[in-house]
């Protein structure tokens, strides 16, 4: 572009993760041509915001680059989208329609040179989040920047400006004006970023998770009873979880953030405190708060069943068998695991259980945990039996007595059902 006569600059994100020094994941340019000739200069490319004047370039090694025209814009009455778009020629108009001034430095490509116009190197230098212009237009132009601040203070170890805190606290409600979809993304790249912990104390400064997750807001205050959790609240157990994340899957983070969400509601007060039922309160608890921000299906019920699965962990010892190797089987068993690690470590430090169930894990074979089936139904129904949920339950007893070790083979498997099914009266005259 620069050949035709236009300026043209690295911007946002990756100039950022450069100077962090970082590679950037993706690559950003701004300039002073316009959509249509940025699509003559690049035959084949796509407009992906030509509103906006946003065009998607590829290069011959597959990689994308945004490239988007220098704009001014006018209000966002959506708080989303502006309602007017102006091209413009001069770099420094376009900084100043951006969200932070970390994120609004621009880097020549060829020379290197980094272009200034918010003192962004300032703020990068001191470890500083600062919405540009006036905060309180910022976020009402865009609310989701709310929970970009806090993204950013997290993953980059910074802290927000006073200002700027000030206005994201005041105008806090307003995030329940997003999409679900797009508080969920942020709520994802808080909790896999790095720093979930600083993340999750931000929003709650903040006042934003009230308004996005109160169910975690409630675990403030929950007191534990002391024998079993020495770091206090419940709302303490969860942060020392999420500060040791690493790296963690999604459907992990959001399986620590939400294993006792149950807690609240079910706390009562015995023979010491209680949270009888509190593994099936929280799997409800989570199944709906991720059914309404959107999360896929899958997800959903992966995090639901590391909820409502995190208690049993404690009675592994006493299992019989086949019940242990059922348990073990559970759809990415790893994460449960890791799950239970966590919760250990921030609570009692106790470990022993952990160290057990990863060394039966070890000891026991894939098939001693999914051994084939010795029969089938259709076996059933051509010995005779009738079909109906009485043939169901003894295929589940046959397993059973397989996992046991009691019977191996075809005959056995067949000898047994038959000693279920016949006192039902199920088989056929």
């Amino acid at each position: 572009m620069r050949g035709h006569g236009h300026d043209a600059y690295l911007v946002g994100g990756c100039v950022r993760d450069r100077l962090l020094g970082n590679v950037p994941k993706d690559y950003d340019i701004s300039t002073s041509a316009t959509p249509r000739q940025i699509l003559s200069y690049f035959p084949g490319s796509q407009t992906v915001g030509a509103h906006f004047g946003v065009v998607l370039v590829g290069s011959p090694g597959g990689v994308h680059v945004e490239v988007a025209t220098f704009r001014s814009e006018t209000a966002y009455a959506d708080g989303r989208h502006p309602d007017q778009v102006r091209f413009e020629t001069d770099p420094a108009l376009d900084a100043q329609r951006r969200d932070f001034t970390i994120n609004a430095l621009m880097e020549d490509p060829i020379s290197g040179r980094v272009l200034d116009f918010v003192n962004g190197q300032a703020d990068f230098q001191n470890k500083i989040i600062r919405a540009i212009g006036d905060p309180g237009r910022r976020f009402t132009e865009d609310h989701l920047r709310m929970l970009r601040a806090v993204r950013f203070a997290a993953r980059f170890g910074f802290v927000i400006e006073p200002n700027t805190l000030a206005a994201i606290q005041r105008l806090a409600p307003l995030i329940c004006r997003i999409s679900a979809e797009r508080i969920r993304d942020e709520i994802l790249r808080i909790l896999t970023g790095g720093n979930a912990r600083r993340g999750f104390e931000l929003l709650d400064e903040t006042n934003l998770l009230i308004q996005i997750l109160p169910e975690i807001k409630a675990l403030q205050g929950v007191q534990q009873p002391p024998e079993f959790h020495p770091e206090g609240d419940v709302w303490t157990h969860v942060l020392l979880m999420l500060e040791q994340l690493r790296d963690p899957t999604p459907t992990l983070a959001l399986g620590v953030l939400l294993h006792d969400a149950g807690k609240p509601p079910t706390f009562r007060i015995a023979d010491r405190i209680r949270f009888d039922g509190h593994a099936e309160a929280g799997a409800e608890i989570a199944r709906k708060r991720l059914s309404q921000l959107r999360f896929c299906n899958d997800d959903v019920e992966q995090v639901t069943s590391l909820v409502a699965n995190h208690m049993r962990f404690k009675d592994v010892r006493q299992m019989r068998a086949s019940t242990l190797k059922r348990f073990l089987r559970l759809p990415k068993f790893e994460e449960h695991l890791e799950l239970h690690r966590l919760d250990c470590l921030a609570s009692n430090g106790y470990t022993d259980t952990y160290e057990y169930v990863k060394s039966m894990m070890q000891e026991l074979s894939h098939e001693e945990i999914r051994p084939p089936r010795l029969i089938t139904g259709r076996d059933l129904l051509e010995a005779g039996y009738k079909s109906g949920p009485a043939l169901g339950q003894a295929l589940d007893a046959v397993e059973t007595a397989q996992l046991e070790g009691e019977i191996h083979s075809r005959d056995e498997a067949l000898a047994f059902a038959k000693s279920v099914l016949d006192p039902t009266g199920q088989k056929n005259a």
